[in-house]
Parts: structure tokens; C-alpha cells; sequence
């Protein structure tokens, strides 16, 4: 029997998620009362029951009785039974910005910003984030990718890291991104952009990346860049981080850092790490002109 408790913070993906879960094979349970966890539990354990896989979800919705979960788990585990519990989270900006772009209000804070809800909901699930077995940081996951995540852990069977990481490209003329935990400027490397041949093409195109990665400078670089970066993540994984931002800007965020984006991305994939690759600003220069 496999049985997982799926809770967050509102605006995660907790429905979703469910969503996903059934789709490969779960009885799902949606904003089921921490206190019937137990007799719950007793009746999908039980031989006659004929379900193998369950996700419950259970969020701050229940106001005062989600204090109940961990008393409530805590009980089953000493029963016997074994459950793993799946934590859904994201940065305080995409959760305001999925509020807003819904309408919806924050379920603890009916009059009021929203800000003010996200904090109460930290606080109050704090204990159950540090219980959680995975932690899938949704703020920069398209659905599709979420997707993949589910997969890994309850389809695949992946010793998950509980660690997703993003690898984003981007142009300095337009700002650097504001969720990056490490950036990286390549514009020492030489710039492709001043050859009339290759300047319409970007890091995607097999020239481009010939032209960036024949300079020994570039290859020192990405080489010293993921001894760092393999160094860091068992680092970041000790002390709970579960989302990793890393940042790799040029000039115009079309061709040098595309390519050292694109080549990190290899290094890292075969890793049993959640990676992404980004490139926010590859199509701007064309838009711009």
C-alpha cells in the first residue's frame, strides 16, 4: 500500500498534483479533515479494501484542524503504517502572482494582502515541511515538467533529491532575473554577435556553439563552473534548499550564454537531479529592432 499526503502552501499545485497522482493509478482524497486520517487509513489498509495507492490532500483550508496532521500521522506511523508525505511550495512573488491572476483570495486572510496570508501559512506549516519526504518547488515548473517530477518519484521509484534545478540564460540589457541564487557574467568570452554571418543565429545553433566553445576561456570556464556547482548542491541538499537558481547572462541573452546554459544543462542532466534549462531573453533582440 502506498499511502501520500499531499499539502503546501495554497497556490502550489496541491490540486493539480491530485490531478496527476490519479491519472497514474492513486484514489485521491481531496481536503479530507486531518482527524479522519486514522479511520481512514484503517479502511484503505484493510485486505477487503482492493486500493493499493492513496494521496490524500489536505490543506490550510481546514483552518484549525490542519494542526491535527502531525498528531494525526505521527499516530499511524506508531500503528504501523507507513505513509510519506509530499510538500508542494513556491516563492512568496508566484504565489502573489497566481492569487492575482485567479482572483482568488488567500484562505487566511479574507480582507487584506495577501502577503500577510503566505507568511501566516509558512509559519503554520513549517513542522509539516520539515516532516515532508519530497519537496517539489513549483515556482518555475510549466505543468508538463511538473509532471515529470511526479513520475520520478512515484512511477519511476528515483532516490529523489527533494532539489530542482533551474539553469536560466538571460541578457544583462534586460535585467537580471530577479530568483536567481547564482549569476555568472560570460561577457569576457568573445562575442559572436560581431560576425555578420552569425549574428541573426542564437546558442541553439550548432555554429554559435562551435564559435563560443573554440575559445579555451569558455571551456576553463564551464569546466570550473560545474566542479562549483557539483561541490554546492550536496551542500544546499543538507541544509533543506529545494530550488536552485542559476543564472548565466551575456550582452543580449541570445548566444554566449545560451550555449554555456545549454552545456551546464548536459553536465547537470545526468545527474539524479531535477533539471531545467531556460533561455528568458533568446528571442528579444529580434523584438527590439
Amino acid at each position: 500500500m502506498q499511502f501520500v499526503i499531499v499539502t503546501g502552501m495554497s497556490g502550489a499545485g496541491k490540486s493539480i498534483t491530485l490531478k496527476m497522482l490519479e491519472d497514474i493509478g492513486f484514489f485521491c482524497v481531496d481536503n479530507l479533515p486531518p482527524v479522519l486520517i486514522n479511520k481512514f487509513a484503517q479502511i484503505c489498509f484493510s485486505p477487503e479494501s482492493g486500493i493499493n495507492k492513496v494521496a490524500l490532500g489536505i490543506d490550510i483550508r481546514g483552518g484549525h484542524l490542519f494542526t491535527e496532521l502531525l498528531t494525526e500521522t505521527q499516530k499511524l506511523e506508531k500503528e504501523g503504517y507507513e505513509l510519506e508525505v509530499l510538500f508542494l511550495d513556491a516563492n512568496d512573488q508566484t504565489l502573489v502572482k497566481r492569487f492575482k491572476e485567479t482572483r482568488r483570495k488567500h484562505p487566511l486572510v479574507k480582507e487584506g494582502r495577501i502577503q500577510d496570508g503566505i507568511d501566516k501559512e509558512r509559519e503554520m506549516l513549517s513542522e509539516a515541511k520539515q516532516r515532508a519526504n519530497y519537496i517539489i518547488d513549483t515556482s518555475n515548473l510549466l505543468t508538463r515538467e511538473l509532471k515529470v517530477e511526479i513520475g520520478k518519484i512515484f512511477l519511476e521509484g528515483h532516490d529523489y533529491k527533494n532539489l530542482i534545478i533551474t539553469i536560466l540564460s538571460f541578457g544583462f540589457k534586460y535585467g537580471m532575473p530577479v530568483d536567481a541564487d547564482l549569476v555568472f557574467d560570460v561577457r569576457f568570452i568573445p562575442n559572436p554577435y560581431y560576425i555578420p554571418e552569425l549574428r541573426e543565429k542564437t546558442g541553439n545553433d550548432e555554429d554559435i556553439k562551435n564559435y563560443v566553445m573554440k575559445w579555451d576561456v569558455a571551456n576553463k570556464f564551464i569546466d570550473k563552473l560545474d566542479d562549483m556547482v557539483n561541490f554546492l548542491i550536496p551542500n544546499y541538499i543538507n541544509e533543506g534548499k529545494n530550488q536552485l537558481v542559476i543564472a548565466i547572462g551575456c550582452t543580449g541573452g541570445k548566444h554566449r550564454s545560451v550555449t554555456l546554459a545549454n552545456e551546464l544543462y548536459k553536465r547537470l542532466a545526468h545527474h539524479n537531479y531535477s533539471v531545467n534549462c531556460y533561455h528568458r531573453d533568446i528571442e528579444k533582440d529580434a523584438k527590439h529592432k
